[in-house]
Order: structure tokens, then sequence, then C-alpha cells
């Protein structure tokens, strides 16, 4: 049944050429759909990549909403606010060991919870524009309390946001998503500190890949993180092409 599943996918893909779409789309959905042959509806897939950040953001969704975030707030509970945000992201495989070591050390004072605990709500839940509430996190970030690796790291500013709210936010692995554009073909412009420029331009990375494979029906930021993951992670190689 898989063998079948696959030769369709394959073959639909062969067909699959979007007028204006960059030069690699088609080898990158050729790729996907090789180790997914039901898109992002694949039991594999949704057991691989999908269905554990799914999870973390029901999660959030539970202990973190708008609503419970803005009482813990209120009612100066910015250390719960720091460790129940780091125990739902501590679930995910997505930012390195050092990296949640560092953002630990970040918040084990009163002082850097609560600047993380009231930057990210600003971030998440703020009546600003994406780009000014995006800029304000990249700042608390950088003056977040740090003991020995950096805090200000691509995985650590964006992937709160992701978790909280993927119809909207993603999340970003520099090296993966530089990889992942090259092989698209998609001029994605990086810089090693985070920024809006970057963050947009990543942006305009998942809303072409959305467009190119609209006929798979991703549903939300998670399939296409996940696509990109694919295409640029080494966990996916060997891809005959």
């Amino acid at each position: 049944m898989r063998g079948a599943q696959l030769a369709i996918a394959q073959n639909r893909a062969r067909e699959f050429l979007r007028e204006g779409a960059p030069p690699g789309a088609g080898r990158c959905r050729r790729k996907f759909l090789h180790f997914f042959p039901g898109g992002f509806h694949d039991e594999t897939y949704l057991a691989w990549e999908r269905n554990y950040k799914v999870n973390a953001h029901r999660e959030w969704e539970r202990l973190l909403n708008q609503y419970a975030y803005s009482e813990l707030l209120r009612k100066g509970e910015f250390d719960e606010v720091a460790l129940r945000a780091v125990r739902i992201e501590a679930r995910t495989n997505l930012i390195f060991s050092f990296e949640k070591m560092a953002l630990s050390d970040a918040i084990k004072t009163r002082a850097g919870a609560k600047k993380f605990s009231t930057g990210l709500y600003e971030f998440l839940y703020g009546k600003d524009g994406h780009e000014e509430r995006f800029e304000s996190w990249c700042e608390v970030v950088r003056a977040l309390p740090r003991k020995q690796t950096r805090v200000s790291t691509w995985p650590i500013v964006t992937v709160f946001g992701f978790i909280a709210q993927p119809q909207q936010n993603i999340f970003l692995k520099p090296n993966v998503t530089r990889r992942a554009a090259k092989e698209y073909g998609f001029p994605f412009h990086y810089a090693s500190r985070p920024g809006w420029n970057v963050y947009a331009s990543f942006l305009q990375f998942a809303e072409r890949v959305r467009r190119d494979l609209h006929d798979l029906r991703p549903r939300d930021m998670i399939d296409l993180q996940s696509f990109i993951w694919v295409q640029g992670s080494s966990e996916y190689e060997g891809y005959p092409g």
C-alpha cells in the first residue's frame, strides 16, 4: 500500500511545476513525498515531525493562554511563567541542550524571570504590529542575564512564538534553514543577529512554500517548518533525487 502511495506521489511530483516556482521547488517536493508519500497527513510524518509540536502547542494553550498568562503576571508570578514556558519547550527537541542551559541560567534570578516573562507576553499578546513586537522581543532576549553561553540565538528567539502561535510564527534553525533555502532556490537573507529583517525573509520563504504546496494542504507553520526541516536536516540525507 505504501509503495503504491509513493508511486502516486512521485508521479504527481514529476508533473508539478507551478508557474513562478523557485528552481528547486519540484525536487524539494519530491524529497518530502519520498519520505512521506501521504504528505502532511502521512502517518509517519505525524509521528516523526508534527504530533510532538502540536502537543507542545496544546500544552501552551492549557497553561499559558492569554488569560492564564496575564493572571500570572498580574500576581507577580514571573518565575512560574518562565518555568512553565521552559518546561513546555523541554518536551520538544527543537533547541540544543546548551541553549536550554543558557535559557535556564538566564531565568534563575527574579529579575531575569520578570524580563523574560513580561517580554514574551508582549511579543505574543501585545497590541503593536508583528514587526515591532518581534524587534522588542529580540531586545529582551539580548538583555537577559548570561552565565556562559549566549542566550540571544535564533532558536531561542523563535521557539516560544512557534509553540504558542503556530498559525503566525515559525521556528528558525539557522544552518538547516539556510541549506533548505539554497535547495529550494529561495533568496533567504540571513544574519546571525536576530532581528525582523531576517525573520521577515523567513516568513516569506514559508509563504512561498505554502503557495507551492497548496494542493498538499499545509495547515500551519508546523507543517511548513517541518517541510523546510526535511530539506535542510542531515536526518533526511540520502534522498536519491
